[in-house]
């Protein structure tokens, strides 16, 4: 009897935790969002200063201001990506519509009953 080669399965292979991975998106947002507060926070002192090329740093500030809290909502949403298997299950090739014939096969008509009398 031959014996069957088996692959011992390795902790770096496991799936990261539901909570875990809750918590690492938690901590990437509030990351990303205190960075758009520090730009708005440099904007306002450069404001203030008059700081020299300050129609550089000022529309840096403002697009960090704009993009980083949609970055932040976007990957905070964001999930692991899908295991192969499930999406092979939605696109099966050469399956067979999953449709009810128009008539059952093996029996007579049914009886259509008409409301009016």
């Amino acid at each position: 009897m031959k014996r069957q080669a088996h692959q011992p399965t390795l902790i770096t292979d496991a799936a990261r935790s539901q909570d875990e991975q809750l918590r690492s998106r938690q901590v990437r947002y509030i990351v990303m969002m205190s960075i758009r507060a520090a730009c708005l926070i440099v904007g306002a002192i450069l404001v203030s200063v008059n700081a020299p090329l300050l129609w550089l740093w000022l529309p840096l500030c403002a697009v960090g201001m704009i993009l980083i809290p949609w970055l932040a909502v976007m990957l905070a949403n964001d999930g692991p990506p899908k295991e192969k298997h499930r999406l092979s299950r939605t696109h099966r090739q050469g399956a067979a519509p999953m449709a009810l014939p128009s008539q059952p096969t093996g029996r007579a008509p049914g009886r259509t009953i008409d409301p009016e009398p």
